[in-house]
């Protein structure tokens, strides 16, 4: 697999020759500051202009250009990562190899369409398409309590700091939807598209000088690129005494979500050390939580614990009985606990290390993964995969028990249901 980076003014260019897949994968990504009130009009505006643009009107026009395209698969999506908000613009194609000859710059061709050719007219967008996105839009919003175990972490990092970037949720938000019009979101649009930073990927076995020849010809962004900052959030208080919040909620199942604030780590700990912390916490069946919580003592039907890197934020969820709240507070304060202590064994670190890998050798078995570690890389300046393997192998016992001591119990969220038996 090569790897080549090109700086292309506007946007960065990353192209990964590899053989390994029938496919051709592309992936725009802009990146712009998270700002709350952006959220709901960036989703709103990456669904409109996968939607239906200026040559495909309709939802079924654009549908049949893509099976016309053997089948190009178009997908659309935003998420947080730190301090940015990222939308990405990706297509699947069959390589020509297996297609027909030009069938690749047709695609790209497809792709500048959607780009810069939105369904538009007077300077506002399509009536159409604009009101069957914003009610698609409204519902997905106000289905969110319906996935009990999101929305318990929606409310967590909202109780844990309201004006941290981690409070605001991906869905959108209904006083913001309300705002948008075919015209402010068009107006939105231009700003958009002229004021993002963006990332180009393309992985497949393509020939990288006439890749590099069609990109710069065909998608001619105006925008000034800017530096990188630090995506990294960075918090400077921590309780002394968790906060405590019960919401009652008429569900079968309780949802316990608990908060841990980590304190500022160095690049080694944040990407390794943490990494098999986390997996020998709560990380997979064999886990402490798994095994004390729910095997032990039969507390909960599901635990588990996920670190959000970017945010220096560790999470623990729990699919719970409200009978059996308390007590399973108690053992999972006893599980934090005995690592910082350093109650967890050289055989755990390994299982830790070993399952690390595998979801390595996994990534390298997906394209889109692949450029999600690319981008991880450009934005976070993690290391390459290749390096990911060696060096998680310099962990010690004692870099866990160091790291353990820099996390803290900020907010225990409880979403009560009824009482029931497992």
């Amino acid at each position: 697999m090569q790897y080549i980076k090109k700086d292309c003014g506007s946007f960065n260019l990353h192209i990964i020759k590899t053989s390994k897949f029938k496919t051709i994968n592309i992936d725009i990504m802009f990146r712009n500051e998270l700002k709350k009130e952006n959220i709901t009009k960036t989703n709103f505006l990456t669904d409109i202009i996968a939607y239906s643009n200026a040559k495909y009107k309709k939802r079924n026009e654009l549908t049949k250009a893509a099976y016309d395209l053997y089948s190009v698969v178009v997908g659309a999506g935003c998420r947080r990562i730190g301090k940015y908000y990222v939308t990405g613009i990706q297509l699947n194609l069959l390589n020509e190899k297996y297609s027909e000859k030009g069938m690749f710059e047709k695609t790209l061709d497809f792709l500048k369409t959607i780009i810069f050719d939105p369904n538009v007219e007077n300077n506002c967008f399509d009536e159409t398409s604009f009101n069957i996105v914003k009610e698609n839009a409204k519902k997905t919003i106000e289905s969110i309590k319906e996935d009990t175990r999101k929305y318990s972490m929606i409310r967590l990092f909202e109780n844990m700091d309201k004006d941290m970037p981690y409070s605001y949720h991906g869905f959108g938000y209904l006083e913001d939807l309300e705002k948008i019009t075919r015209e402010n979101l068009y107006e939105y649009y231009k700003e958009f598209i002229s004021k993002s930073d963006i990332d180009i990927f393309i992985i497949g076995d393509i020939d990288i000088s006439k890749t590099e020849n069609l990109i710069r010809e065909k998608f001619k962004f105006r925008t000034f690129k800017k530096q990188v900052e630090d995506t990294i959030i960075n918090h400077q208080k921590f309780r002394k005494t968790p906060k405590k919040i019960t919401e009652e909620e008429k569900i079968a199942q309780s949802k316990l979500a608990i908060g841990l604030k980590i304190e500022k780590l160095n690049e080694f700990e944040r990407n390794y050390v943490l990494t098999i912390y986390n997996y020998i916490l709560g990380g997979g069946s064999n886990s402490k939580l798994f095994e004390d919580v729910r095997e032990k003592n039969s507390l909960c039907y599901n635990i588990f614990s996920s670190c959000y890197k970017p945010d220096n934020i560790l999470l623990i969820s729990s699919g719970i009985a409200r009978k059996n709240a308390d007590k399973a507070i108690k053992i999972i304060k006893k599980d934090l606990k005995e690592m910082e202590k350093g109650i967890f064994t050289e055989e755990q670190i390994e299982k830790a290390k070993s399952k690390y890998i595998n979801s390595l050798n996994q990534t390298l078995e997906n394209p889109f993964a692949i450029t999600s570690s690319y981008y991880a890389m450009e934005l976070m300046g993690i290391d390459d995969i290749e390096t990911r393997k060696k060096e998680i192998l310099k962990v010690t016992h004692k870099d866990i028990k160091d790291l353990s001591k820099k996390i803290h119990l900020d907010t225990i969220y409880l979403l009560g249901g009824e009482d029931n038996d497992e």
